[in-house]
């Protein structure tokens, strides 16, 4: 991976429509050997995806909120059974296994408060395996996901 690479990247993480002419130009490449570039990037799999980012207010989800867990048991087949309930539930936005005082973090997106106590009251507590959650509301959010820093990996470059 080369500056060309780590332009690719920074580009495409801010701005994931971005025509293969835009980013060839802003790069200094031809169109050609840029689509080349990101194809390589697909193909290895450092480029996962594109997709578009929705504004949750605008779907009709005022609420957030962290749910952190802690499992009765960590044995593989209680593991296995809590992350496919947690897989099948749409409103979790993500779900981290973690160190520490907990053993899972949540990310939910729902429509209000009423909603959200339904999910934890119902549809968390129903997962086999979950010992205790505690819920904390999301008040505002200070930094958005933009993608990953690039600029320390390539410093020696």
């Amino acid at each position: 991976m080369d500056r060309t690479d780590r332009k690719i990247l920074e580009s495409l993480q801010a701005n994931g429509r971005m025509s293969n002419a835009d980013l060839a130009r802003e790069a200094g490449k031809a169109p050609s050997s840029m689509l080349e570039r990101v194809r390589r990037l697909e193909e290895k799999g450092t480029i996962s995806g594109y997709r578009a980012m929705l504004d949750p207010r605008q779907l009709g989800y005022t609420v957030q909120a962290m749910v952190m867990i802690n499992l009765a048991r960590h044995q593989e087949t209680r593991i296995e059974d809590f992350e496919a309930g947690v897989r099948a539930i749409p409103e979790v936005k993500a779900c981290f296994h973690v160190a520490g005082r907990y053993d899972y973090i949540l990310h939910l997106a729902v429509r209000d408060i009423d909603h959200l106590a339904d999910l934890v009251k119902h549809r968390l507590s129903a997962i086999g395996g979950v010992e205790k959650q505690e819920t904390f509301l999301v008040l505002s959010t200070v930094k958005k996901d933009r993608g990953y820093a690039l600029e320390p990996l390539f410093d020696e470059l």
